[in-house]
């Protein structure tokens, strides 16, 4: 009782409030995509998504925005990689935890793809917490693609009122391809380790791969 955020969360308050501008900059972007989830939720079960599809379309925008700064003023941190993941991933939950409860029909339509993808979204996040204690954060190639896709996906679906078929497959095989190079990363990469490229650097830098 009576204990103040700092005390709770510091290396977070710091990150968030007390780094440099820059640093402070990038991370409450990406923070953004944390607290909104709550309300995304909240008007995807009250049914307002004239509201939903504009905040869904903000989030992946600033999820493009808080990268390019990153790397612009080279404000990249473990923990603001970590952060960045968490607003990804809950983004991405808020529009299917919208599909679920609006376009029910194309859920069922699809179910085998995206359980599939889930399957696959669970391994490696399974194999990550028992290999490294932690979620992933390798932000890799192959991941930002898949994000512009889900992005560009989630938004036409939300704006639209109906789910653009080439755009959800290609969302698919993109997502796929991602969730399986994590999960052979994840698997040869001995220690956790944010912004990876790929599979290739991986394997081309064999120092990080010894035990």
């Amino acid at each position: 009782m009576g204990m103040k955020i700092p005390q709770i969360f510091p290396k977070v308050w710091h990150l968030l409030f007390r780094s440099k501008a820059e640093v402070r900059m990038v991370n409450l972007i990406s923070f953004y995509r944390i607290f909104s989830f709550p309300y995304l939720l909240l008007f995807i079960f009250t049914g307002h998504l004239n509201i939903v599809k504009w905040l869904i379309a903000f989030s992946f925008f600033t999820d493009i925005v808080d990268g390019y700064l990153a790397r612009k003023h080279n404000a990249s941190s473990i923990l603001g990689a970590k952060l960045d993941s968490i607003g990804d991933d809950l983004t991405i939950l808020a529009g299917l935890i919208g599909v679920v409860v609006h376009f029910p029909d194309f859920l069922l339509e699809e179910i085998w793809i995206i359980a599939a993808m889930l399957t696959l979204f669970i391994i490696q996040t399974i194999l990550a917490l028992k290999r490294y204690g932690k979620p992933t954060s390798f932000h890799t190639y192959i991941a930002k693609i898949a994000a512009f896709f889900q992005g560009f996906f989630f938004i036409s679906l939300f704006f639209y009122g109906e789910p653009v078929y080439w755009l959800f497959y290609g969302t698919a095989i993109v997502t796929t391809a991602d969730l399986l190079e994590e999960i052979i990363i994840v698997v040869i990469l001995p220690k956790w380790k944010s912004n990876v490229k790929g599979l290739y650097w991986v394997l081309k830098n064999k120092a990080e791969l010894k035990l």
